[in-house]
């Protein structure tokens, strides 16, 4: 007999599954107040993919720590909402925040040693992250976590649940990681930089078996990476942050094919595919700024080729074209760049 799977709790009609709304995460630090995440809006649908793309130090695994609730001192969510389901988590108290994380929301690390624990075997793990939120049996407990290892393709999961984590690979251990993950068949799993350290290989096998949970069960993931050619794969949409905002939102085919913020444009002609082999890769000049001494107007102005005195204010982010959102004053629609 087969162990009860953990069923999710029906949705609203209509209801998406994560909506952010203004979303602020400052660090407060002896230098001075540091806006790690600012403003920042998205919607995420039932089974969607969205791509959360930058450098180090834009903000995006902030933002996924954020929506989380696990933002440590001296950081803390400053302001916005994060609406789970059409519940504000950032309202709830810590009991019932506990009761979504690692159940109905799930977080998966880029180093899987974040989630296992090195001196338990895989199946100690597993079954104790199943009865912490279900009233299963060990053996239905047990049953589950091998049924989830073969689901994500692991092979012998009978063997693998009697291992210790140090005698897995590095890819294994990371799919192991996405297993707990998905135990309770979360209705999110918000993915922080999972494959980077992976072979080119097992990180495609691991991006076609997340397509398949999104697919299969209606799970709605956040999948923050600093790579586009990741995005451009896996996601259905793509927003892209720099400097704790986002500054261009919209579907993974209309952002890429047609970037409209200069910092995009700089992401996508700095990927090697895009360079001719034998010369230098192209690089957006500068540094990021710091985040302490912010200027007051664009973040990007100081390294980018399109800015003018009016770079000097703060843009709103609005659609520049349908569903497609950039927060800068000259797009490149605007300059005849890019046509839709």
């Amino acid at each position: 007999m087969s162990a009860a799977r953990p069923v999710a709790a029906p949705a609203a009609a209509n209801v998406p599954t994560l909506e952010v709304r203004n979303l602020r995460t400052h660090f407060f630090t002896r230098a001075g107040t540091l806006p790690a995440v600012d403003d920042v809006s998205f919607t995420l649908e039932r089974g969607k993919i969205l791509g959360l793309v930058g450098e180090s130090g834009s903000g995006k695994s902030v933002t996924g720590f954020s929506i989380m609730g696990l933002v440590d001192a001296p950081g803390r969510v400053v302001g916005g909402q994060v609406l789970f389901q059409g519940r504000d988590l950032t309202q709830l108290a810590p009991r019932e925040l506990r009761k979504l994380q690692g159940n109905r929301i799930a977080m998966i690390f880029q180093d899987p040693m974040m989630t296992l624990n090195p001196v338990l075997r895989v199946d100690v793990q597993m079954i104790e992250t199943v009865r912490a939120h279900n009233n299963m049996s060990k053996s239905q407990a047990r049953e589950l976590a091998r049924d989830t290892l073969g689901m994500m393709g692991i092979p012998s999961p009978e063997e693998r649940l009697l291992a210790y984590p140090h005698q897995l690979s590095g890819g294994m251990r990371q799919r192991v990681a996405i297993a707990i993950a998905m135990l309770h068949r979360p209705d999110l799993i918000i993915a922080d930089e999972p494959t980077t350290a992976l072979d080119v290989t097992i990180q495609a096998q691991i991006l076609s078996e997340v397509q398949k949970l999104a697919q299969q069960h209606g799970t709605s993931l956040i999948w923050i990476t600093h790579d586009l050619s990741v995005v451009a794969g896996l996601a259905d949409d793509v927003a892209v942050m720099y400097a704790g905002r986002i500054v261009e939102h919209g579907k993974v085919d209309d952002v890429l094919d047609r970037p409209q913020h200069p910092y995009t444009v700089g992401l996508i002609d700095s990927l090697p595919s895009n360079n001719q082999r034998g010369q230098r890769l192209r690089q957006i000049p500068g540094m990021t700024p710091n985040l302490l001494t912010l200027p007051a107007g664009c973040a990007f102005a100081a390294r980018c080729a399109r800015a003018t005195a009016q770079c000097g204010q703060q843009p709103a982010i609005t659609d520049v074209l349908p569903g497609h959102q950039v927060r800068c004053f000259h797009p490149s629609r605007q300059l005849g760049e890019v046509t839709a």
